[in-house]
């Protein structure tokens, strides 16, 4: 190949990745709306397209009646058959979900656990699911997994994995050999931060504080000016490893605990008198709940909370702070609340127009973003 062809080449694919990335991401989209977004002419637009469709990558579909203004323009959106697998292992249970290239979760389940999952056991796990939903999924493109702890962006080693008991651990090679996909895995949390500033509470926002509340503790994610910041080896934002300012002795639970060890989901669980609960169950629980107790610990919580989030806004002055999991449950108890009591603690010039919002994603949050990170090679260079 010539250099001019390879050049050529090299154009054509990334103006493909570039039009699937544009209706995975905005959803489905006219001709029109791609030509004007990528400033592509009409005719390289319409082979773009058929190559895309061809591929079995997007589908066309006529435009909307009601909406029809001069001559109608084909609408462009991800086929609805191609997926991947996404997976969120935690202390107490193991979510998988078949998550569409156009966001929709087919497919999901939860298998909640009494023991810790070990890696090789969440992938058996894995792989007998997706030969249970072969026969109903069209194309699974790889595995996206979602791991409570440290892991290495260069390999997706996962090196920490504390609640879980993993240390240096290949699960993402765990995965594939027993499923026969590629698969990729990353921190929860970051990857949470990165469905959320995609498709959730921070879409449109480029300067990100994300906080996650799990079965495993506190994790956390970062966007900077628009690009996720993972840190030198992936590792940052741990903010539930930080130590808390607390300002009370009697708020403090845990002597010299880090954060995740006083804003805790187990607290919150063990005040409730239950032993396993997903996110909503949590969270209708507390609300429903007359026990003393209960008003107590969440007040407790988001008074340590505040304080873990006025460190983060001074050090980081995002726009937005978001919060998943249990902590948005803490803070949906009065958000306008939460945000005043960050803003007696932080700088007041880092807190102009500041936000705290509860994630958008709700409870499918990490599996998106798990999905996210499963497609990562496909919404690069869709014909590979």
């Amino acid at each position: 190949m010539s250099d001019a062809s390879g050049r050529i080449e090299g154009v054509r694919r990334r103006n493909l990745a570039r039009m699937l990335r544009l209706v995975h991401q905005g959803g489905p989209l006219s001709r029109a709306a791609l030509t004007e977004a990528t400033g592509l002419n009409r005719s390289t637009i319409a082979d773009l397209v058929a190559e895309l469709v061809a591929a079995g990558l997007v589908a066309e579909h006529a435009p909307d009646p009601s909406r029809r203004v001069g001559r109608p323009s084909p609408v462009v959106a991800p086929a609805p058959g191609v997926v991947a697998i996404a997976a969120n292992p935690e202390v107490d249970a193991l979510e998988i979900a078949a998550v569409g290239l156009d966001r929709s979760i087919r497919l999901r389940t939860r298998i909640e656990v009494d023991d810790l999952l070990t890696p090789a056991h969440t992938a058996d796990l894995i792989a007998r699911t997706v030969d249970q939903w072969r026969g109903e999924l069209d194309r699974i493109v790889a595995v996206g997994v979602a791991v409570p702890g440290l892991v290495r962006a260069a390999d997706g080693l996962v090196r920490n994995a504390p609640h879980l008991r993993w240390i240096d651990e290949p699960v993402g090679e765990l995965i594939s050999e027993a499923t026969g996909l590629a698969t990729a895995v990353g921190n929860d949390a970051s990857l949470g931060a990165l469905a959320e500033h995609l498709f959730g509470a921070a879409r449109g926002i480029d300067d990100v504080v994300y906080l996650n509340g799990g079965a495993s503790g506190i994790g956390g994610g970062l966007i900077v000016q628009g690009v996720a910041v993972t840190g030198a080896g992936g590792y940052a934002g741990e903010f539930g490893q930080n130590r808390p300012g607390i300002a009370s002795p009697a708020d403090r639970r845990a002597g010299e605990g880090v954060l995740e060890d006083e804003v805790s989901r187990a607290r919150l669980l063990s005040v409730l008198r239950l032993h396993h609960a997903d996110e909503a169950t949590l969270a209708a629980a507390l609300e429903a709940s007359a026990d003393v107790a209960v008003h107590p610990e969440v007040e407790r919580q988001r008074r340590i909370l505040s304080t873990a989030l006025a460190n983060a806004v001074n050090v980081l002055n995002p726009s937005a702070v978001v919060l998943g999991g249990f902590l948005a449950t803490l803070a949906a108890h009065d958000l306008e609340g939460l945000l005043d009591a960050v803003a007696a603690q932080a700088m007041p010039a880092t807190t102009e127009g500041l936000r705290i919002l509860p994630a958008g994603l709700g409870a499918d949050r990490l599996l998106i973003g798990a999905a996210e990170a499963a497609f990562a090679d496909l919404l690069a260079d869709p014909l590979a």
